[in-house]
C-alpha cells in the first residue's frame, strides 16, 4: 500500500506541474484519485470485497491518449497487492458516432508470470442531450503463459434531475460469467460520488456469484 501512495502521489504532483503548460498547447494532461468501497471489474471484486485506493494519469493529443492507472488489489494471497494498468490508443468521432480503439496491459508486478495480461478494444458511443449509448469489445492476448478471454459489453446513460446522473452496464466475460450495474453519481466541482449495485453470474460455479452496492469518492484534474 505505501508504493501505491508513493506512486500516486508523484505521479499527481507531476501532472499538476505541467496541466497549467498543456492548456496552453495541443496536450491534454489530466489526473484522477479515487477511494471506493470495493474494487469491482467486470463484476468481481478485486480487493477481496474491501476499500481500495486508485489513482491515474492521462496524457492526450489530438485524439491519441497515453495512461497509466493504478490501485490496490487482494486476490486472497500474499503475494500481490497491486495492480498498474497502462493503455494507448486513439479516439475520435465519425458521422456522429464517437469511436474508441486502443489497448490495455494489466500488470501485477509481483506474479507477472500468472496474472499478466493484454486487451486490444474497440469501442463505440452515441450522445443526446439527456441520453447516452456505448458498446465495446476486448479481445485477450494471447501469451504463453495466459490465453484470456474476449468479452463484450453495452451501456446507457442519462441524465436525471438536480445534475443526478444515471448509468447501466452488461457485459458477458465468454467462458467466465454475466455482470450488470445500475447507478447513480452527482458530480460537484473536481469531486464526484457515485453509488452502484453491481452482480456478477458466474458461468460455470453458482458459489462465485457476487451480489454487491459499492460507493466511490473521485477526485479529477
Amino acid at each position: 500500500m505505501k508504493f501505491i501512495k508513493l506512486s500516486l502521489s508523484v505521479a499527481l504532483i507531476t501532472t499538476m506541474a505541467f496541466a497549467e503548460e498543456a492548456k496552453k498547447s495541443d496536450f491534454g494532461v489530466s489526473a484522477n484519485m479515487a477511494v471506493t468501497s470495493n474494487y469491482i471489474w467486470r463484476g468481481m471484486t478485486q480487493s477481496n470485497n474491501s476499500p481500495a485506493v486508485q489513482g491515474g494519469v492521462d496524457l492526450e493529443y489530438k485524439g491519441l491518449y497515453l495512461g497509466a492507472w493504478g490501485s490496490n488489489v487482494d486476490f486472497g494471497d500474499t503475494k500481490n497487492s497491486l495492480e498498474a494498468d497502462f493503455y494507448g490508443g486513439y479516439k475520435s468521432e465519425l458521422a456522429g458516432i464517437g469511436f474508441d480503439i486502443g489497448a490495455v496491459q494489466y500488470a501485477y508486478p509481483n506474479m507477472s508470470n500468472e496474472y499478466n495480461f493484454a486487451e486490444a478494444y474497440l469501442g463505440i458511443s452515441k450522445e443526446w442531450e439527456q441520453f447516452g449509448v456505448k458498446a465495446k469489445y476486448s479481445k485477450g492476448m494471447e501469451t504463453n503463459d495466459l490465453n484470456p478471454e474476449d468479452c463484450w459489453e453495452v451501456g446507457a446513460s442519462a441524465k436525471l434531475p438536480y445534475d443526478v446522473g444515471f448509468s447501466a452496464i452488461y457485459g458477458d466475460y465468454h467462458n467466465i460469467g454475466t455482470y450488470y450495474s445500475a447507478g447513480l453519481n452527482r458530480v460537484f466541482d473536481k469531486f464526484e460520488l457515485s453509488v452502484a449495485y453491481t452482480d456478477f453470474n458466474h458461468e460455470m460455479d453458482s458459489s462465485a456469484d457476487e451480489e454487491n452496492v459499492v460507493g466511490t469518492v473521485t477526485f479529477r484534474f
